[in-house]
């Protein structure tokens, strides 16, 4: 069976994380998205994949090229003007000709759920998951084994299955997409495609995930990171040099070519990627991702936080509940604040709206390539736009244009 992944949005919830990036590509536990998603797949069983590219697609094609090296076969197709979901879909109708499965490049499941709904009956199935707050998803209403109706985001309903984005479809979804009607949102949505199948009388069957994280805002990046990270922590893998008066506790990993010096004091589980120089007298607390080519130099600390390649956090630095894009450069002194004083969550703003995180504690979502001068601080929530340059003693808050 072939996997189409949907990888050709930009993920505007993402803020200045996708300025220079596809939302896929962004680095959890030091892979991209789209990687443990193929890495889940196959782990399923499945080593076809297509993938559907758009925005930024040569980010794509440049880190996977033909999936040899994961040990897959990746096809390309592109989606030229993203017009939703099931447009997306239909663009691969001339490279699969039976049962398929579907899933949002952005949505992390295990992969024996993936087992289970490849196992599934129905034309068509539906990865589906309990949710606390069904208002946020697309909800299905059941009865038995069958989905009888999808509604997107109801102010109030019965229902707490939400649609996880994941699943499979037989060549009739071709058919059901060529009859889908624009949505509220002026897009094909592959949603109203299902409709169209349950109304023509076609078996729509279910499958409930027990395993599922849908990264759609940057908070949830660092979710899905704490998460692989204590659950790949069991791995012991030092692979760079560690200087005899450091200390490592716990599941850690480090890269090759990567020197770990004097006074530094790593607690895992945490991942040190290759050609990095860390310390002296630094802490990295757990959850902590960090990339190839980084320096953390003295005095700094770093907690769950995922710190992108050939970033410079020089001395005297701290970054909590952080997402810090590459090439970005921290002057001395910068602080990073990741607790409002009123112990309230916090509130961050993405593509001009703004969002309640939900996280009491939540530090900066930065772009690539942003420098900040000596003593520079950054409140709670903040975004900065790639490529920005921050004053010396300058006050970061709210979104930084």
């Amino acid at each position: 069976m072939k996997a189409v992944i949907l990888a050709a949005g930009k993920g505007t919830r993402m803020g200045p994380l996708t300025w220079n990036r596809p939302k896929v590509m962004i680095p959890v536990a030091n892979k991209p998205i789209l990687e443990h998603v193929i890495l889940t797949m196959k782990e399923a069983g499945i080593v076809d994949f297509l993938v559907v590219v758009g925005y930024r697609k040569e980010k794509i094609r440049d880190y996977f090229r033909d999936g040899a090296d994961t040990g897959v076969n990746i096809e390309y197709v592109e989606q030229e003007t993203q017009k939703g979901t099931a447009d997306a879909i239909g663009v691969v109708r001339d490279y699969v000709k039976e049962r398929f499965l579907v899933t949002n490049g952005d949505v992390l499941a295990g992969a024996r759920d993936i087992k289970n709904i490849l196992n599934s009956e129905g034309e068509a199935v539906l990865a589906a998951k309990k949710v606390a707050n069904p208002q946020e998803y697309g909800i299905l209403y059941v009865n038995g084994n069958r989905v009888e109706k999808l509604v997107e985001k109801p102010e109030k309903t019965a229902s707490d299955l939400a649609n996880a984005g994941i699943y499979v479809f037989d060549p009739a979804i071709f058919d059901a997409i060529d009859n889908t009607p624009l949505s509220p949102r002026g897009e094909l949505e592959i949603t109203g495609s299902v409709q169209f199948l349950i109304d023509s009388g076609k078996h729509v069957g279910f499958s409930n995930l027990e395993e599922w994280q849908d990264i759609g805002f940057p908070w949830h990046l660092l979710e899905a990171n704490e998460k692989i990270l204590a659950e790949t922590g069991n791995v012991w893998d030092v692979r760079g040099e560690v200087e005899p008066y450091a200390t490592l506790k716990g599941k850690i990993s480090v890269g090759e070519g990567t020197i770990i010096r004097n006074g530094a004091y790593i607690i895992g589980p945490a991942v040190i990627g290759k050609n990095c120089d860390i310390g002296p007298n630094c802490f990295i607390r757990p959850a902590t991702a960090i990339g190839d080519d980084v320096r953390i130099g003295n005095g700094v600390e770093i907690k769950n936080s995922i710190v992108m390649d050939g970033t410079n956090i020089g001395h005297l630095s701290y970054a909590g509940d952080s997402v810090i894009g590459e090439g970005c450069n921290f002057g001395a002194g910068t602080k990073v604040a990741n607790l409002r004083h009123d112990g309230r969550s916090v509130i961050v703003e993405l593509g001009g709206r703004k969002f309640d995180s939900g996280k009491r504690k939540l530090g900066v979502m930065m772009g690539d390539n942003v420098h900040t001068g000596i003593n520079s601080m950054i409140n709670v929530g903040a975004t900065i736009r790639g490529g920005a340059g921050i004053k010396p003693g300058e006050f970061v808050c709210g979104n930084y244009l």
